[in-house]
């Protein structure tokens, strides 16, 4: 048989990115119930429900009636207590320089400062009252904890409602930024940080560890959402259910595109391989057995099997961590006619352009 016809590629190293493709959940930066402080009844309800709210916005006036007759009368006792506190203290200072002259006994003259004392603690007291009825008027303007998007109203008009209720009156959720949580297998975890540790790999951030990684995210309709996010955190405990663990991206959400509980993809760039290699997946045949093989160009112009191993595909190429070198002459069309130790003709120019993968750091 004559020299087989083949186009090869020469491999090369270069930065191949370490993404991996997960499954996630989208939850609010900061979600609040809100609920009432103070009994009584719902006069008015101040927001539109499924707006944006800022926070300290009044959204729910309590009727006010009772707290402010309640804060008139410890204002008025506090007056009461000051005026006997002048009293009092003026009856102490008399009788201390009467006692002086034995014009009084010193035991008049020690219950007047003892009345003296008391009536301003009484002062102290009744002021306390004041500002506790003061906290519990201001408690029915019912206010927005934080700032964010807010929910249907559970409570309407005219309904009672009262202090330490389990039923929310609302829930006000942060929307922009958003977190999306995602969950990758703890081996896959092992394995990345292995590869770290060996030097294969390498932060993809270059500093500050797999929360500094980027991530894009698909949505379940299939489009790219357009701004990327970056890796916050890896949870430290591992699901004994399921053996993964958790790691959670914060996503800017300016348009408020993204909404609690929508299920995404997130691709995170947990690394970059700085000696990875790629080769198109037409190069890549199977054996009989289902490994794969490729075939390259010897030194000495014949053709040669190698068994390979692949760590996944980056855009149309796969990613061999075994059974390639640099420097290599792969053989990329051709070499299904090619038999193992068969001269090869090499036609001259590059092998057929494929679309470019999305690779490097």
């Amino acid at each position: 048989m004559g020299p087989a016809v083949v186009s090869v590629m020469t491999v090369q190293a270069q930065n191949v990115a370490l993404d991996s493709e997960l499954p996630g959940r989208t939850t609010p930066y900061q979600i609040s119930d809100v609920r009432p402080q103070v009994n009584g009844i719902i006069k008015a309800r101040l927001f539109e429900e499924g707006s944006n709210v800022r926070a300290g916005q009044v959204l729910y006036q309590i009727d006010p009636a009772p707290y402010q007759a309640a804060y008139d009368q410890a204002v008025a006792q506090l007056a009461n207590a000051r005026a006997s506190q002048v009293t009092a203290k003026l009856k102490a200072d008399r009788f201390a320089d009467m006692v002086k002259i034995n014009a009084v006994s010193h035991q008049d003259a020690d219950d007047a400062r003892a009345a003296s004392d008391e009536a301003s603690a009484n002062v102290q007291q009744q002021a306390a009252a004041v500002e506790t009825a003061r906290i519990n008027l201001n408690y029915t303007k019912v206010t927005a904890p934080i700032s964010g998007r807010i929910g249907a109203s559970s409570f309407t008009q005219g309904a009672l409602v009262t202090n330490g209720q389990t039923s929310a009156l609302t829930t006000i959720q942060k929307l922009d930024p958003i977190y999306v949580d995602v969950t990758q297998t703890a081996a896959d975890l092992l394995t990345l940080r292995d590869a770290m540790a060996r030097g294969s790999s390498q932060n993809g951030s270059g500093q500050g560890g797999a929360a500094s990684a980027a991530v894009h995210l698909q949505l379940a309709d299939g489009r790219d959402y357009p701004i990327e996010g970056r890796l916050q955190f890896t949870d430290i405990t591992v699901d004994q259910n399921t053996g993964s663990v958790t790691l959670r991206a914060l996503f800017p959400n300016p348009a408020g595109e993204l909404l609690p509980g929508m299920y995404v993809r997130a691709r995170v760039t947990e690394g970059v391989d700085p000696n990875g290699i790629l080769v198109p997946q037409q190069a890549v045949a199977r054996d009989a057995r289902g490994l794969p093989t490729a075939m390259v160009v010897n030194p000495q112009g014949r053709a040669e099997q190698r068994m390979l191993e692949l760590a996944g595909s980056v855009g149309n190429q796969w990613r061999v961590t075994s059974g390639l070198k640099p420097g290599d002459r792969l053989i990329v069309v051709g070499g299904a006619n090619a038999k193992p130790g068969q001269s090869v003709k090499v036609l001259a120019g590059p092998p057929p352009a494929a679309p470019a993968a999305a690779a490097g750091a």
